[in-house]
């Protein structure tokens, strides 16, 4: 399995785009939020992905730079079908909020020869927490991350053998979700910027953490590799060399610190 992160920035970023990623297998792609418009496409085209074999889609929840994306996947999917262009069936799953956005804006945004494949070929899925769904063949378990600003999903993972994957989505860890993060072989987890310039970009007002916070998370969790995503773009240049060098002082597991378009082997 691969872990392709098509966008590692914040709501905010300009020099990267929004957090976004594929997990693929054998041919299979998942596809996580959608960033904030179409550079989705621009990002699926330049990682050498084809936009329409991404089947299976999920919408961790409803802020523009993760949905918007996701309308465009819509649009795509949805017009191509109209003209005899895509073969087969996709479904998107996220929380039932998140469903009637997608729902309401295909339906008031595009036409309705477009919009009358939802449902028929274009499943809508609300999932609930604890939820489980097979996905790449795998076991995938969504869960509320119980958000303090908008209703929000991540999700885990089964890898087989004891191992899996926990996505945080966009915000710090919560109590509630210890029995899917602790022991995590694979944690995704936001970061939005050094700890050491907290007082500059002031994470906690938006209810982000720091790099120091997500690797102490991650090292209390006991989980063996941590990639970080969702930060700030000033650093851009040097943002693998300086997150690196901060997280090491606090977790002492995998620290990926991915630049857009970078792949991982789990």
């Amino acid at each position: 399995m691969k872990l392709t992160m098509l966008g590692t920035g914040n709501a905010l970023v300009s020099e990267c785009y929004n957090t976004c990623f594929v997990l693929s297998e054998n041919d299979e792609y998942f596809l996580v939020d959608g960033g904030g418009g179409n550079g989705i496409l621009h990002q699926l085209k330049h990682v050498g992905m084809d936009w329409k074999d991404m089947r299976t889609i999920f919408v961790t929840h409803k802020h523009l730079d993760h949905i918007m994306g996701a309308v465009w996947m819509i649009r795509m999917i949805c017009q191509h079908m109209s003209q005899g262009r895509y073969e087969g069936e996709a479904t998107i799953y996220a929380h039932d909020e998140v469903i009637g956005l997608l729902r309401g804006m295909a339906e008031n945004l595009l036409q309705k020869k477009q919009t009358k494949f939802l449902d028929e070929r274009l499943h809508l899925v609300a999932v609930e927490d604890g939820e489980t769904k097979t996905i790449l063949g795998r076991a995938t378990t969504f869960f509320d991350i119980h958000s303090t600003k908008a209703k929000q999903f991540g999700f885990c993972m089964d890898l087989g053998e004891g191992r899996k994957l926990t996505c945080c989505g966009d915000e710090p860890y919560n109590d509630s979700e210890k029995s899917y993060v602790e022991n995590s072989t694979w944690l995704l987890h936001e970061a939005f910027c050094l700890y050491s310039q907290a007082d500059i970009f002031s994470p906690y007002e938006k209810h982000h953490s720091t790099v120091k916070d997500a690797c102490e998370l991650a090292e209390s969790m006991g989980a063996a590799n941590l990639v970080l995503y969702h930060t700030e773009d000033r650093n851009l240049g040097r943002r693998k060399e300086l997150y690196t060098e901060e997280g090491k002082n606090y977790y002492h597991g995998n620290l990926y610190v991915p630049e857009d378009l970078e792949v991982l082997a789990l």
